[in-house]
C-alpha cells in the first residue's frame, strides 16, 4: 500500500469495523438521546412514557447509526484490499453502497441514487 502515513501497518478489517461501530454508535445514541427528549416533549409525552420513548430513541439511533458505520469501514477496508490501492475510491465505494443502503429504507429510487452519490461523493472528498 502506498502512503506513509502513521496507520499503514496491517490491521484486519474487523478492527476497523468494531472501531467505527463503537464511534458511530455512541454518536448515534447522543443524538437519540438529545432528539428523542426534543421530540417527547414536542409530542406531548411526559414521566415514563417521555422516559421510554426517549430511551427506544436512544438505543435505536445507536444502533442504526452503529451498523452503517461499521458497514463503511468493512466496505472501505474490502475495497483497498481487493483494489490493492489506498485511495479516494475506496471511500467513494463504500460511500455509494452505504448511502444506497440509508436510501434503500424509503423504497424510492431516486432517494435511493441521491443517497448513493451524496455519500459517495463526501466520503471521496474528504478521504483526499
Amino acid at each position: 500500500m502506498e502512503g506513509g502515513g502513521p496507520y499503514d501497518y496491517d490491521v484486519p478489517c474487523s478492527s476497523f469495523a468494531v472501531e467505527s461501530f463503537l464511534t458511530f454508535g455512541a454518536a448515534g445514541s447522543a443524538w437519540g438521546l438529545l432528539s428523542g427528549s426534543h421530540e417527547a416533549r414536542h409530542i406531548g409525552l411526559t414521566g415514563g412514557a417521555q422516559a421510554s420513548f426517549v430511551a427506544k430513541s436512544f438505543g435505536k439511533y445507536g444502533l442504526q447509526c452503529g451498523l452503517f458505520g461499521a458497514a463503511f469501514a468493512s466496505i472501505r477496508c474490502f475495497a483497498q484490499e481487493y483494489r490493492m490501492k489506498k485511495d479516494w475510491v475506496n471511500a467513494g465505494i463504500a460511500g455509494a453502497v452505504v448511502g444506497g443502503a440509508l436510501g434503500v429504507r424509503s423504497r424510492n429510487w431516486k432517494q435511493v441514487c441521491g443517497g448513493a452519490t451524496l455519500v459517495a461523493t463526501a466520503a471521496a472528498i474528504s478521504s483526499k
